[in-house]
């Protein structure tokens, strides 16, 4: 299985923004990309943190 490079991911992107997208629309997307592949990498890694921890951490019940 092949990878997508950053260009080819970023056309990807470009590709499926509308006609009257404005450049927040493209950094937001972009954003949203980055944020979820470095989620799926930390996870792959075993970065993470149990929901239920999360929310003693943050004095959150049930």
């Amino acid at each position: 299985m092949q990878t997508e490079s950053i260009k080819q991911k970023a056309y990807h992107i470009l590709d499926n923004l509308p006609e009257k997208a404005t450049w927040d629309d493209l950094m937001y997307k972009i954003y949203v990309r980055q944020a979820i592949e470095a989620g799926i990498k930390d996870s792959n890694k075993g970065r993470t943190v149990d929901v239920k921890e999360v929310r003693k951490r943050f004095g959150l019940t049930k």
